[in-house]
C-alpha cells in the first residue's frame, strides 16, 4: 500500500484490503474514506467488508463512492462534510488514489490557494495541474 500524504490530515492511496486495515489503524488513521465504487472491485474488497474490518479496528468509515469520470458536486460536498466530521487524520481510497485526491482539491478549493492545493497532490504523487482552471474559479 503507497500512501500519499497531502497535508498532516489527509492521505490517499489506491484500493485497499481488508489485511490492511491493521497497519492504516497503527499509522494512526482515525478514519477510511472509501472513493471507489463497489462495481469496481470484487466481493473481498466491497465497502462493506472493509467498513467491518475497520470498525472491528476502531476506525471510522465513510462511503463516497466516485465514477471514472470523475467527482459530482455531490461527491464533493460529500467529501467535505466527511472531513468536517473527523476528529483526525483521514485516508481515502480509490483505484489508484487519484479521485481521492481531486475530491480532497476540490473540496478545497476557494479554502486554500490553488498553488498550495497543487502542491500537496504534486507531493503526494498525484499531478493535477489540469485541474488548475477549475481550483482557480471556485
Amino acid at each position: 500500500m503507497k500512501i500519499g500524504k497531502l497535508t498532516d490530515t489527509y492521505s490517499a492511496t489506491g484500493q485497499i484490503e481488508v489485511s490492511d486495515i491493521p497497519q492504516i489503524a497503527a499509522l494512526g488513521f482515525t478514519d477510511v474514506i472509501c472513493n471507489r465504487p463497489d462495481g469496481e472491485v470484487g466481493a473481498a474488497q466491497s465497502c462493506q467488508s472493509l467498513a467491518e474490518a475497520a470498525k472491528a479496528a476502531g476506525l471510522g468509515f465513510h462511503v463516497n463512492p466516485v465514477s471514472m469520470k470523475g467527482p459530482t458536486s455531490d461527491n464533493i460536498a460529500a467529501q467535505a462534510d466527511i472531513l468536517a466530521t473527523t476528529s483526525g487524520p483521514v485516508l481515502a481510497y480509490c483505484g489508484s488514489g487519484m479521485r481521492a485526491s481531486v475530491c480532497w482539491s476540490l473540496a478545497n478549493a476557494g479554502k486554500m490557494p490553488t498553488d498550495e492545493i497543487l502542491k500537496a497532490t504534486a507531493s503526494a504523487g498525484y499531478n493535477l495541474e489540469g485541474l488548475r482552471a477549475k481550483l482557480d474559479a471556485a
